[in-house]
């Protein structure tokens, strides 16, 4: 989706659309409280999408009223064994292993399927058809004009991302949409990078906290999506995250101090702009920059 700077009704902010990746390098940094306080400082019209679909706690803090919730499935192989040849043709084209030729028995593995059809294709005697197994649950809900989606791994699942896409696929093109990213660098991460105008940053002054960032800098560089800093806890530890800032040319969005009144607020499932109205203004300005930012490159 590209940017856009044209009229459109309702909030100011509304004025310049786009999606922005609330990420990070690694978990426990801060991405749900920059998402959520972000959200609602800007407050209704904006899209709130929580795609940390292993642990989604973004509803914690805002309390949603929940107006649906919808099945998410994928197909996965299911195999005739009365009209299977077992020619092998069907695992010779898996790269994934999924489905495997053992003596005259063909046997699938969903939990490693990724969908693609590719096995179903390939058979001469169409003796693969598909069948859903189901993924996880995608909720939407609502705060105060504010639209938040969420999408909720089932237990023991492994294959994350086609329920992050689907996640991602509510997304208004009419909207500000807000992505709260799973943590790290892999696979669920980068698809919510892909669709982003911006990626925001989360970090903190460690030395773990530094090292995971440039990760997930390099991987926001692979995809050529412009990304800022949020340091959060940021009295602590030493200046090594600022140089690094520095060298990169990465723009420091906003600090958040190491503050005992904003981590007991925490605790209590307490959003800070909710507890402290006064840092709505920093969330604006934080929403401001990344506008002017974007702006440059359009």
């Amino acid at each position: 989706m590209g940017a856009s700077t044209g009229k459109k009704s309702g909030p100011q902010w509304v004025e310049f659309i786009m999606i922005i990746s609330i990420a990070s390098g690694k978990g426990g940094t801060g991405k749900t409280t920059i998402s959520t306080n972000l959200a609602l400082s800007l407050g209704s019209g904006v899209q709130l999408l929580d795609c940390d679909v292993e642990q989604p706690n973004a509803h914690l803090f805002l309390s949603p009223v929940i107006d649906w919730t919808e099945t998410v499935t994928m197909p996965v192989p299911e195999v005739n064994p009365d009209k299977c040849t077992h020619c092998g043709k069907c695992a010779d084209i898996c790269q994934f292993n999924a489905i495997v030729l053992v003596g005259e028995t063909v046997l699938p593995f969903e939990e490693l399927c990724h969908g693609c059809g590719g096995c179903m294709a390939v058979c001469p005697e169409n003796a693969i058809v598909e069948k859903p197994r189901q993924l996880g649950v995608v909720q939407k809900g609502h705060l105060n004009g504010i639209a938040i989606y969420q999408g909720c791994l089932r237990v023991g699942e492994a294959m994350s991302p086609p329920l992050v896409k689907k996640v991602l696929s509510y997304a208004d093109p009419g909207s500000l949409n807000l992505v709260d990213a799973p943590p790290g660098t892999s696979c669920p991460v980068v698809e919510t990078m892909k669709t982003a105008e911006f990626v925001i940053m989360v970090t903190e002054p460690t030395p773990f906290g530094l090292h995971d960032l440039k990760l997930a800098v390099e991987a926001a560089g692979q995809l050529n999506v412009p990304c800022g800093l949020v340091i959060n806890r940021s009295d602590l530890g030493d200046n090594c995250l600022e140089a690094y800032a520095a060298l990169e040319n990465l723009p420091i969005l906003l600090k958040i101090p190491f503050d005992r009144r904003i981590a007991e607020a925490y605790s209590r499932g307490e959003t800070l702009v909710s507890v402290y109205p006064e840092w709505k203004i920093q969330f604006l300005n934080l929403y401001e920059k990344v506008k002017h930012l974007v702006s440059g490159l359009i």
